[in-house]
């Protein structure tokens, strides 16, 4: 593995001079009479939206502000049967020596940039709370990561670039936390080097198998136990997301190549694909509009074009259809209330080893920017003193 090289975001003029020129030809469907979201995003915000990353919205200066504000840096992943891969990351370490070393592991649409929120809070230094260094990758294929350039890549080989990097940065054992594929990541993370490397793992997105008559006692449980409010809601949120929000995970996960040529080529298309998950995933998160172009440029201007972030989908699936062996590592898991898959927890019990769980009156599917504080609330009451996890890392308490 190579040695790390600083990096700063510094999209060439020419790459702006092209989006603006798109965005200026951008051709805008019809729209039904008071749709509203029930077809997609609304024609209205479509349009506010793209004039205002034509005309208005300043890329310069919110390239400036993430520059000053992460640490970024680059460098070389070897992957076994792939190569190398140069690998971008955030790294800021806390003042506290003993902090907790922790990999922030993000997933589709997001991006390194959902750290930005919580690292000032997970490297915070106090003797009341655990700190932590922490290390926000962008997954192969996102951001300024290199995308794979075989078929093939998928759980494992996200689990080993993770994991390379966090040895290479000299974290021999660590924590993780992840949401979206980066709650699947990590915990296939926990199952291949959890013990030895991989201490514990906390997740927002927290995933278990349905009891079956397979287990006759958790079965029969589960069939007699009645449903609380909370978990009856969360069974709906499901059921909306199975039958009403599964259709881009259909196209990506079959014909990601087919989608690939309007992300690349349309900003605009761009826009509304994502858009549309981030006002939909969310529980009533006010974004700003200079807060959604952002996000959306950091796929536009990304190293490899947005094509690449959604072959994960494909490579995947096989993983979601089969979640494998449970880890045995201890796991925390914050349950919001509008995530996309909102199971009881016992199931979670059943099937792993959990030693905290906190469950959230309101939050979505992006918990470090809706949520920030309660998220790292979550991640430092599981590491505090006089929890399981406490001092799992050895040498490590995370106290000043």
């Amino acid at each position: 593995m190579s040695s790390e090289t600083p990096f700063k975001i510094d999209v060439p003029d020419e790459k702006l001079t092209i989006l603006h020129a798109k965005l200026e030809l951008a051709t805008f469907p019809d729209e039904l009479e008071d749709a509203g979201w029930t077809y997609g995003p609304p024609l209205a915000d479509m349009k506010r939206l793209t004039e205002r990353w034509k005309n208005e919205y300043d890329w310069r200066k919110h390239e400036r502000e993430i520059n000053e504000e992460l640490p970024m840096f680059t460098r070389d992943i070897d992957v076994d049967g792939f190569g190398a891969l140069n690998i971008h990351y955030v790294h800021k370490k806390s003042e506290s020596v003993d902090a907790i070393p922790l990999l922030f592991c993000h997933g589709w649409p997001g991006s390194f940039l959902e750290v930005r929120k919580i690292l000032p809070l997970l490297t915070a230094s106090a003797p009341e709370h655990p700190s932590f260094h922490v290390v926000a990758l962008s997954l192969p294929g996102y951001g300024f990561s290199e995308a794979p350039r075989k078929q093939g890549f998928g759980a494992n080989q996200y689990a080993e670039v993770a994991h390379k990097l966090m040895i290479a940065l000299g974290y021999n054992e660590y924590v993780t936390q992840g949401g979206d594929w980066g709650g699947i990541i990590t915990r296939r993370m926990a199952s291949l080097y959890g013990g030895r490397y991989h201490k514990a793992w906390h997740t927002n997105f927290p995933i278990a198998v349905p009891p079956s008559w397979k287990t006759p006692l958790s079965f029969l449980s589960f069939l007699l136990t009645p449903w609380s409010i909370e978990e009856k809601a969360g069974i709906e949120r499901t059921k909306w997301f199975r039958t009403k929000g599964m259709g881009y995970f259909t196209q990506q996960s079959t014909q990601p190549q087919t989608l690939g040529y309007s992300l690349a080529d349309s900003p605009a298309g761009l826009l509304a694909w994502i858009y549309e998950k981030l006002v939909l995933w969310t529980d009533n998160y006010n974004w700003s509009d200079d807060e959604v172009l952002t996000w959306i440029s950091l796929y536009w201007f990304s190293r490899a074009g947005p094509a690449a972030s959604v072959r994960i989908y494909f490579e995947m699936h096989g993983d979601c259809e089969d979640i494998g062996q449970n880890p045995t590592i201890p796991m925390g898991a914050s349950f919001f209330p509008k995530e996309l898959v909102v199971l009881p927890a016992a199931w979670l019990r059943k099937s792993n080893n959990l030693v905290f769980e906190s469950h959230h009156k309101t939050g979505g599917h992006f918990a470090a920017i809706e949520r920030p504080e309660e998220l790292v609330r979550d991640v430092r009451k599981m590491f505090a003193k006089g929890s399981p996890a406490f001092a799992i890392v050895p040498g490590r308490t995370g106290y000043a």
